[in-house]
């Protein structure tokens, strides 16, 4: 179980860019024009993690599989795209299938490529970006809600308890404040409710900083102003160079450690975009461990261990029965899942067992 999120922003500010890098392809074509990407790309990669290794080579497992994570390229947005304008009715529609947004914003100087606005201004872009997706929610909510209040009135269950959701979406989309907001302390039920509305600002948010080559390990007064803006709207920011990005993709492993350091990076934009986006989206890793392959398994914080089973096959969840697990600390410490058991770290653990990030899991089942 992976996620996928959708990379927006205006045109011209290295959406296309950082998704080739990303995906280490040439699906998305990049040039220097609006609207290049005019059907979205998909590209999915592995999400790198070292603890995968380290158990791998405790195990003596064969084969190593990370868990993945989806990137979609989507076109850029204009002004008045809630209103159809560019090719706004396709990117509001491409935006609503993804699980969180991905906002690179153009916080470089280089006179050679336009700026759709006329001038650099990334929290301005941010905004333009937001106002359109609150409108396109607003004209929405309008239209459903008047439904809901009659249905409400005439007494039907559902309206009466969808409908306080509704209002509460509403009246932060007319104060022109984005629907995320509900997210901080929002019931399980009510939750399950605001994801049916399916809202376009609804969907958390991460901002990408795409700088110059020079700013990579320091970022800039644009980046800094995008950081002091997240912080007010309890969002995350990434500082990365799409330019940088695009060069490690054609590297060697070897080759990219010694291209990072040279600019005094220590990983690729890559790792911090996808650690950013476990948070944001409140995911964890479990891995599982044998002769044949070492594998990583991604579920939702709080997922309890049938949960989990079930992400490897339904059957599991189904028949669960127990899972033997062992903390990721204490199996590579011990040197594995033997060591692990005579020292008494290997714990059988029922139904009701919150999955913790790093676990090494064996499940039991009936079939």
């Amino acid at each position: 179980m992976g996620f996928k999120c959708g990379i927006v922003g205006l045109p011209n500010v290295g959406k296309s860019t950082l998704f080739n890098a990303l995906t280490r392809t040439a699906a998305a074509q990049a040039a220097n024009y609006p609207f290049c990407t005019i059907e979205p790309n998909t590209g999915e990669v592995a999400v790198p993690d070292p603890r995968l290794q380290k158990i791998a080579a405790i195990g003596k497992s064969k084969e190593i599989i990370p868990t993945r994570i989806s990137f979609v390229d989507i076109a850029g947005l204009v002004r008045g795209a809630s209103k159809g304008e560019g090719l706004g009715n396709q990117f509001l529609a491409n935006i609503r299938e993804v699980d969180a947004i991905v906002h690179v914003l153009r916080c470089f100087e280089d006179d050679d490529i336009t700026h759709v606005e006329g001038r650099i201004d990334p929290v301005a872009d941010a905004e333009t970006v937001e106002t359109e997706l609150m409108l396109a929610d607003l004209e929405s909510l309008e239209r459903r809600i008047a439904q809901f209040r009659k249905r409400a009135s005439g007494k039907d269950k559902e309206a009466i308890t969808v409908l306080p959701t509704m209002e509460a979406a509403l009246e932060l989309l007319q104060e022109g404040r984005p629907t995320r907001i509900l997210l901080n302390g929002i019931s399980p039920d009510d939750l399950r409710i605001l994801q049916g509305l399916n809202l376009l600002t609804s969907h958390p948010v991460l901002y990408v900083c795409n700088v110059a080559e020079a700013d990579a390990a320091t970022g800039n007064e644009h980046t800094r102003a995008v950081e002091k803006m997240a912080a007010a709207q309890g969002a995350s920011t990434v500082v990365i160079s799409a330019a940088i990005e695009a060069e490690v993709a054609q590297l060697s492993d070897e080759e990219e450690m010694e291209f990072l350091a040279s600019l005094g990076l220590d990983e690729p934009g890559l790792n911090k975009v996808i650690r950013a986006g476990y948070e944001l989206l409140q995911l964890i890793t479990y891995f599982t461990v044998g002769p044949k392959e070492a594998r990583a398994w991604t579920v939702h914080k709080g997922a309890r261990a049938p949960q989990a089973a079930g992400v490897i096959h339904t059957d599991f969840e189904r028949g669960f029965i127990r899972a033997q697990t062992i903390a990721y600390n204490d199996f590579v410490a011990l040197g594995g899942e033997v060591a692990a058991k005579e020292a008494g770290k290997a714990r059988d653990e029922g139904k009701e067992y919150v999955v913790q990030d790093g676990d090494i899991m064996l499940f039991k089942f009936n079939t």
